[in-house]
């Protein structure tokens, strides 16, 4: 079994085929689909993706660059409505970017604390987005420490330093195509480790692994990424789809 812990399957760019895309996936052994939020303009196709797709398993916040001035604020009690109104599997993928715009930190901060105390309210894992922003993130982090607070630190291409702080807040690290890439960095440490902080993820349609880079990515494509953990930790295939999809299934209730 392998699970993709973070893949947009209701993005525009798998409107032509989603049907095969998905059915590609379940034939390279993709068994649970988790789905993040991005803002409350993919709400409804988060919910028809549901709806129609077994093994569908949403989240959902409010993505960091999509926390504008003038409509943080709604989208915010967006997320909140929802989660008050049914289950989730997480609350995400939220966080803080600063790739895009800076000038936006304080009120990503301010988002990114409400967001993690909803979900500790709720008993739900965080799912965080971080993009020239560790130090950023791990200051809020440091401030809502504690054993309420947990989950996965996606697409992570920080150092080992960064990514043993990640484990020390009881995230996981999300592991997708970045470590494929000939400058990704991350599989120059990732041997040491320990395979039991791994978790498995595509963030299809975007950063499709070798030999795929620079087209669209989807769920079935997590193989590539196996198949590179594998020759990292010097374990099987199988032994890798094992071990991430139990990491996996202990941050997530469902």
């Amino acid at each position: 079994m392998l699970i993709d812990t973070h893949t947009h399957l209701y993005s525009e760019e798998f409107d032509n085929d989603r049907d095969e895309m998905i059915q590609r996936a379940r034939e390279a052994g993709i068994q649970k689909f988790y789905i993040p939020a991005i803002d409350s303009t993919y709400t409804e196709r988060m919910l028809d993706l549901e709806k129609k797709y077994p093994n569908m398993h949403l989240m959902m916040g409010l993505h960091p660059t999509y926390v504008k001035p003038e409509t943080y604020e709604f989208e915010l009690e967006e997320v909140k409505k929802w989660l008050d109104q049914r289950s989730f599997s997480a609350v995400g993928e939220i966080g803080i970017d600063l790739y895009w715009d800076k000038t936006t930190l304080n009120i990503q901060q301010i988002a990114f604390k409400k967001q993690i105390h909803w979900a500790k309210e709720k008993g739900l894992p965080i799912v965080i987005h971080g993009r020239e922003s560790f130090d950023e993130i791990f200051e809020v982090l440091e401030e809502e420490k504690d054993e309420k607070l947990f989950g996965i630190f996606h697409c992570f291409t920080g150092t080992k330093e960064q990514a043993q702080r990640a484990i020390d807040f009881q995230m996981k690290l999300g592991i997708g195509g970045v470590v494929t890439f000939k400058n990704g960095k991350i599989d120059q440490f990732l041997h040491e480790i320990p395979l039991e902080h791994i978790v498995l993820e595509t963030d299809s349609p975007y950063l499709a692994p070798v030999p795929h880079r620079g087209k669209r990515n989807e769920s079935s494509y997590v193989l590539n990424v196996v198949k590179k953990l594998s020759e990292i930790y010097g374990l099987s295939e199988k032994e890798i789809a094992q071990t991430t999809s139990q990491n996996a299934l202990s941050v997530f209730a469902d």
